[in-house]
């Protein structure tokens, strides 16, 4: 029987128009439940693999760790924090990424994919 269930992300469903995501990958703030979108949307076309290691909800807090393997071989480690309103609603997602020689290929590839769609002063 086919699973017809269909899980919910851990924070894209649920962004706040307005909410901010901050990543090692970026050297400022990406601002918009789309722009935001776009970023996560692309990163995920690096990993070859994404293997999820934690997640604990504390609070209005949701820590999840996980390991990938970047397309072009490199392992990658990342802690996400996830804060949520009161009325469920994401307004800011943090990413930490190591070790850096994932990180600078990670971010690279982003800037060749999203150049000209965000503001080229976020790329690294």
């Amino acid at each position: 029987m086919p699973n017809t269930h269909q899980e919910r992300h851990p924070f894209l469903d649920d962004l706040a128009n307005d909410a901010e995501l901050i990543s090692s990958v970026l050297r400022g703030p990406v601002v918009g439940r789309d722009e935001i979108r776009r970023v996560v949307d692309a990163v995920g076309t690096f990993y070859a693999k994404q293997t999820p290691t934690f997640m604990e909800i504390v609070g209005s807090r949701t820590l999840l760790e996980y390991e990938a393997i970047l397309t072009s071989g490199e392992r990658l480690n990342a802690a996400v924090i996830i804060d949520r309103d009161p009325d469920g609603s994401i307004p800011r997602v943090s990413v930490r990424m190591a070790p850096v020689d994932a990180v600078v290929s990670l971010a690279g590839h982003l800037k060749s994919t999203l150049s000209g769609q965000l503001p080229e002063q976020l790329f690294l």
